[in-house]
């Protein structure tokens, strides 16, 4: 039987780094970010409506579509942000599963879906465990802030688009404290999958 987990966790808390020690431990990792991109590179369905819904504004000089001029429209606007969910959204879902049947037909243990809007979209009923990868709110603004060189208010509208990592920490089977070092979230990541057995 292969466990199927949910990875989830907020905006700069850390979540690519425990999916990058899923895939150390030989646990296969869908990426539901890498998948939106791939499922809106030019000429795809899912990149024409983006186009028809937003308007060539949105587009780079080579016609694919600029990220940034898209983050900052969705991020300051929620009808903007569901109706770009409503078009990537199923398409991304789509694609993971198509993936996750592949993984347990070839009968591995465990597959982890890294899935950063896990509760947004209500997508729980995909997996059987979800992994929460948490942070105080004010180490997710510093990381955040250093990393993308956001002024403090970008940094928070990002932020607050989410639901609070607070509130999934709640929602949670299981929960990584990833506001130490990397050792200490590993060995919590050892842990957990020790207890499922993996």
């Amino acid at each position: 039987m292969t466990v199927i987990i949910g990875l989830t966790g907020g905006i700069a808390s850390g979540k690519s780094t425990v999916a990058k020690m899923f895939r150390a431990y030989d646990i296969p990792v869908i990426d539901a970010d890498e998948i939106a991109k791939a499922v809106v590179v030019q000429g795809t369905s899912t990149y024409k409506k983006i186009v028809q819904a937003f308007g060539k504004q949105v587009l780079q000089e080579d016609g694919g579509i600029d990220r940034a001029k898209l983050g900052a429209i969705i991020f300051n606007d929620e009808k903007q942000r569901n109706t770009l969910n409503q078009i990537v959204h199923p398409a991304v879902r789509q694609e993971m599963l198509i993936q996750r049947d592949q993984y347990i037909k070839e009968g591995v243990s465990a597959v982890v879906l890294d899935i950063p809007l896990l509760y947004e979209s209500n997508l729980m009923y995909l997996v059987e465990k979800v992994l929460v990868v948490w942070v105080d709110e004010q180490t997710q603004l510093q990381r955040l802030m250093k990393r993308n060189n956001f002024l403090q208010e970008e940094a928070q509208a990002r932020v607050h688009s989410q639901m609070s990592l607070e509130k999934k920490k709640e929602m949670a089977d299981y929960i990584i404290d990833n506001t130490g070092s990397i050792e200490n979230t590993e060995a919590q990541l050892r842990c957990i999958l020790q207890e499922w057995g993996l």
